[in-house]
C-alpha cells in the first residue's frame, strides 16, 4: 500500500483534534486526539506510510512558552529511542510501537491555527522525543512543511542518530538542541547504555554547516554526571564547535535533575535507577555554570 501526502489515511491513523489551547496545554497518550482505528490497515501498509514520512509515532504534544526554543512553541514529542538514560522524565517513549499513529498532515494542519502566536512571540515548531531522530522522515516531512509557512523550526536531539539526519532535514532545521549527556564515555555508557562518539561527531557537523544554530544542554544529576573533569570535558566540546563555526552554540542550557519522572517508572512497573538521588544544591549548579561560562559560553 502506497499512502499519499495529503491523501486521508482511511481507517489507520489518529489525527489532532482542534480544540482552542492556550500556550501550557498538554495532551498525552492520546488524550487530545481523534481519529479512526489502526485495525484496518497491515502492517506493511503503516510501515509503508512511516518510512514515507506521512505517518509518525507520537506520544504527546504540547504548547508552551519558553521552552524547547525560543518563543511560543508546539512541541512535538515522539515515540523510540535507542538511549536507556537513567535519568529519563518519559520512560514511555522508549518503543516507538507504544506511541499513537498520526498524519503529518494533522500535525501540519494543526501548526497553521498557530501562525499568528509564532509569528508574533518568535516561536515554532520544536520535535523532540523520545529521540526524533528514529523518524527521520517524519520528522522531515514536518519541519519542511512548518518551514513552507514560514515557522521558526527545532530538533531536541540527542545525537545519538546524528547520521540519520539528512542533509535536507539540517537545511530546513533553524535550531537544534543537542543534548550531550556527558563529557567522558564511560559515563556517558553508564548514563544511557550508549557510546559518546556520535553525539560528538554530529554536533561537528552541524558546525562545520555552519547554518545551524546550537544550544547544548546538560542534565545535571549528583553523582552521576557532576564530576568536575566530566563538566569540563563537556564545556570544552561545546567551545569546540564555536571553534569550527563563531556563533554555532549560542546557549547552552544547565538542567537540575529532579525526580518528577519517577512516578512514571513504578506505573510502569520498572525499578527507577536514581531513587535516593537529591537534586542539585545551588552551590553545585553554580559550581557547573562557572565551568561553562569559563569557556566563554553564554549559560543559563
Amino acid at each position: 500500500m502506497t499512502v499519499l501526502l495529503g491523501t486521508p489515511l482511511p481507517r489507520d491513523a489518529v489525527r489532532l483534534d482542534a480544540p482552542g489551547e492556550e500556550a501550557g496545554t498538554t495532551r498525552r497518550g492520546g488524550a487530545g486526539l481523534h481519529g479512526l482505528e489502526v485495525a484496518d490497515i497491515d502492517r506493511a501498509g503503516r510501515l509503508a506510510a512511516m518510512r514515507s514520512g506521512e505517518l509518525g509515532s507520537v506520544h504527546s504534544w504540547e504548547l508552551v512558552t519558553a521552552v524547547d526554543g525560543p518563543g511560543t512553541r508546539l512541541t512535538l514529542f515522539l515515540n523510540g529511542c535507542p538511549l536507556r538514560c537513567l535519568y529519563c522524565q518519559n520512560p514511555d517513549t522508549f518503543a516507538m510501537k507504544d506511541g499513537v499513529p498520526v498524519t503529518a498532515d494533522a500535525v501540519l494542519e494543526r501548526l497553521r491555527r498557530y501562525l499568528g502566536v509564532f509569528r508574533a512571540t518568535g516561536g515554532g515548531l520544536t520535535i523532540s522525543g523520545g529521540e526524533v531522530l528514529m523518524q527521520p522522515a517524519f520528522a522531515a516531512r514536518l519541519i519542511r512543511g512548518a518551514k513552507e509557512m514560514g515557522i521558526h523550526t527545532a530538533l531536541d536531539t540527542s545525537g545519538y542518530l546524528g547520521a540519520h539526519a539528512s542533509d535536507e532535514l539540517l537545511a530546513d532545521t533553524d535550531l537544534v538542541l543537542l543534548d550531550v549527556k556527558s563529557g567522558d564515555p564511560d559515563t556517558y555508557r553508564r548514563v544511557t547504555g550508549r557510546e559518546l562518539e556520535p553525539t560528538l561527531e554530529f554536533g561537528e557537523r552541524l558546525a562545520r554547516r555552519g547554518d545551524v544554530e546550537v544550544w547544548v544542554r546538560f542534565v545535571l544529576v549528583p553523582g552521576l554526571t557532576d564530576d568536575v573533569d566530566n563538566v569540563a570535558a563537556v564545556a570544552r566540546y561545546a567551545a569546540s564547535l564555536n571553534e569550527i563555526t563563531p556563533g554555532t552554540v549560542t546557549r547552552v542550557e544547565v538542567l537540575p535533575f529532579h525526580q518528577m519522572g519517577r512516578d512514571k517508572w513504578h506505573e510502569l512497573g520498572r525499578t527507577y535507577p536514581l531513587e535516593d538521588t537529591p537534586a542539585p544544591e545551588k552551590k553545585l549548579i553554580d559550581r557547573v555554570r562557572g565551568q561553562f561560562a569559563a569557556e566563554g559560553l553564554t549559560v543559563y
